[in-house]
């Protein structure tokens, strides 16, 4: 007896099959101009509305949302189809497009003028109850998103991102391709080289007890390809990092990595800032033709307490000079250490309450170093120190002027920080801790403030985008658990040639400087590359003092310092961070809103379940076996 199969799903709703069927329009591009035309539509339903004889159908893809009209006198058939649609069915409708009535018109919706009056409708496909609706704005639970990741990516705020994030990516590597860069791919399994963090290890089935590893950066492949004599490359490169996650950090991650051979540091500066332009382009925001602002590494620090600086803000204030000796000693200051202030702007309307509660939170976040808060208005209450007051106040609102411009107030949060008698000079080695303390402080009170100052809120305009280079970076930083100094870059750093030719790099490596360089965005880094090492001897050199021996670095680098020896021009380049670049762009709060499948903050996929246990058969082709820890 033949067996009799039930058509799938019979029992909810009959499908229907594609069949010759094409579309005509996307669901975002029909205008009132396309009034009396047939077209075919196909999307997913993104909501229904039934209002006896005439029921509602929003259809939407990645285009946008156009209303369909399924009229029960007009097409008896469709519209019982429509009886059984429910969110999320993919359906395709054939139709008539009409304008709509007098006062039905959405000026919310680019399609709003408009409705598609259908007289064919197929069901494609059915939807179990999503655990989130697409047409919700906001989905509070992150983990419920990434797992149901493609149901997430059909929200339109989703959709937008990464329409951005592909506009991006192309305007960036045209324009590489038009400045006479090419395009090449280098592997994904590799050798483990140091490039700062863990690296993902590939176990060789072929060679037992031997491992590839995932690339951290494209590094050493890239300055190979400059050897090669391929001149100008770049690649928009995959690159992989076990190390902690946060918001603005994933295990795999997208850079857009390039190099060039015989630059100049501003070589590679006009080409960064040209493929940004034309990026920001792509994406509707025209940055103004002027180049990158540049400061080194230590006038970062030492107007804004850190190496990215946001300068949206207004920059740290020196006031070391304003404070004489014996105002020091009056106030408790020590004799010979800086002091720093600081202002947040529009953040200063607050009651005494207020005011305690925030200086003692700040007192709070200082802890114990020996930095301290000085009161400035309580300065004001003693005859004695109101000069001091007024110089101090002086100095802060010469700062906000040049800041604000003609925007300037009054109603500015003054904040002055100090240090006690015998607080240290240095903290592990590092002679610039203050800065970066109070630098610190200064971008937790302008995130408490944010509301009041309003200074991070996007405009979608060129002044929401404050570009600069930060140049000149320390060589050398200390490791106090190991106790030497490590690259704080990476080791194929060139340093400045002074800095070789006076003898520091061996005599002083706290002060040698590297021909590196950063570019940063309202506080983030960007990219960052650098000039790099193109002679054996140099490079050799600079293992030595990371304390390599010979032996040790011709069994780690062996191949790269055997083609250093064949002719290497003086070479260069730099790798930005497309994901971060996009997260900007697309006004978001992290990465996971711009990667398609990102993994959470436990480097876990929710929606495949990755990580997971591999079988013993696929562990003894390995020739490994897990050692569970005691």
């Amino acid at each position: 007896m033949r067996e009799t199969r039930t058509p799938y799903n019979r029992r909810i709703v009959t499908l229907d099959f594609l069949g010759s069927l094409e579309r005509s329009h996307r669901c975002g591009e029909l205008r009132a101009s396309d009034a009396g035309t047939t077209v075919t539509l196909m999307g997913w339903v993104n909501g229904r509305r039934d209002h006896g004889g005439l029921i509602f159908l929003d259809l939407r893809d990645r285009t946008g949302i156009t209303q369909v009209v399924l009229d029960q006198s007009a097409s008896a058939e469709a519209h019982a189809k429509a009886e059984a649609v429910r969110p999320e069915y993919v359906v395709a409708v054939t139709g008539t497009v009409r304008v709509r009535g007098e006062g039905l018109v959405n000026p919310r919706m680019p399609t709003g003028e408009i409705e598609v009056v259908g007289r064919e409708l197929l069901l494609l496909n059915d939807a179990k109850t999503p655990p989130f609706s697409p047409a919700d704005d906001t989905i509070a639970n992150e983990e419920v998103r990434l797992k149901y990741r493609y149901i997430d990516l059909r929200r339109e705020e989703m959709q937008k991102n990464f329409a951005i994030r592909s506009r991006v990516a192309m305007a960036v590597r045209n324009y590489l391709v038009e400045q006479g860069f090419l395009e090449i791919e280098t592997p994904f399994m590799t050798r483990s080289t140091p490039e700062g963090a863990r690296d993902y290890l590939v176990p060789s089935r072929v060679h037992p007890g031997h491992f590839y590893a995932l690339p951290q950066s494209p590094q050493i492949f890239k300055q190979i390809l400059m050897i090669s004599g391929f001149d100008r490359y770049f690649q928009i490169a995959r690159c992989f990092r076990d190390e902690d996650l946060r918001a603005d950090r994933q295990p795999e991650f997208t850079q857009i990595d390039l190099e060039m051979t015989f630059p100049r540091q501003e070589t590679v500066f006009k080409v960064v800032e040209g493929f940004l332009h034309a990026a920001f382009a792509a994406a509707g925001v025209e940055l103004p033709a002027e180049s990158f602002v540049q400061m080194t590494y230590d006038q970062a620090i030492a107007k804004y307490g850190i190496d990215k600086p946001d300068m949206r803000l207004p920059a740290m204030v020196d006031l070391t000079t304003e404070l004489a000796p014996e105002l020091r000693e009056a106030l408790k200051v020590d004799a010979t250490l800086p002091v720093y202030g600081f202002t947040i702007p529009k953040a200063g309307a607050m009651s005494g309450t207020q005011k305690r509660a925030l200086i003692d939170e700040i007192r709070k976040n200082l802890g114990d170093c020996g930095l301290d808060y000085l009161d400035v208005a309580r300065l004001r209450t003693n005859e004695a120190f109101v000069p001091l007051a007024e110089a101090i106040a002086a100095k802060l609102t010469a700062e906000q002027i040049v800041f604000c411009g003609e925007n300037f107030t009054t109603d500015d949060l003054a904040v002055v920080i100090t240090p006690k008698p015998g607080t240290p000079a240095a903290w592990n080695y590092d002679k610039q801790w203050i800065p970066k303390r109070v630098g610190a402080l200064r971008l937790e009170l302008a995130k408490k403030f944010a509301d009041k100052h309003g200074l991070f809120v996007q405009t979608g305009t060129a002044k929401d985008f404050r570009f600069l280079w930060v140049t000149d970076f320390p060589m050398y930083e200390w490791n106090e658990e190991a106790k030497q100094w490590d690259a704080a870059h990476h080791p194929f750093t060139s340093p400045h040639e002074e800095d070789i030719k006076s003898g520091a790099l061996w005599s002083d490596k706290g002060s040698v400087r590297a021909l590196a360089y950063d570019v940063v965005l309202n506080g983030t880094e960007l990219g960052s590359g650098s000039i790099r090492i193109h002679r054996k001897d140099v490079q050799s050199e600079i293992f030595r003092t990371l304390g390599m021996s010979d032996v040790e670095a011709h069994q780690r680098f062996g191949f790269f310092l055997d083609a250093l020896e064949y002719g290497t021009p003086p070479h260069g380049g730099i790798a930005l961070g497309l994901d971060r670049i996009v997260m900007i762009l697309a006004g978001a709060s992290s990465l996971r809103e711009v990667i398609a499948f990102p993994k959470t903050a436990k480097a876990i996929d929710l929606m495949v379940d990755a990580p997971t246990p591999v079988s013993e058969l696929q562990l003894r082709e390995l020739n490994l076996r897990i050692a569970h820890r005691s």
